[in-house]
């Protein structure tokens, strides 16, 4: 992990967020103590189970009116 001083982290930060999003973590130093750190942000996408989803939408029912006339009723109930 590499270690910065706040005031070079302010000058180089496009290259130290770079740095961080290709996995090397960036542990930025004030007064020197550790104040922050810049990491890679974790993927946390689970692939859609296309079976499960088709098994709940197959017991919904369909819908009567259009997306746009439910959209304008349901705001026109609560306008007022």
């Amino acid at each position: 992990m590499k270690s910065v001083n706040l005031a070079d982290a302010k000058a180089r930060l496009s290259e130290l967020v770079e740095a961080a999003a290709a996995g090397d973590p960036v542990l930025i130093i004030r007064r020197g103590k550790p104040v922050a750190q810049i990491g890679p942000i974790g993927k946390s996408y689970k692939p859609i189970d296309a079976t499960a989803l088709r098994a709940v939408t197959n017991g919904m029912p369909e819908q009567v009116l259009s997306a746009g006339a439910a959209v304008r009723q349901m705001r026109d109930k609560d306008r007022y």
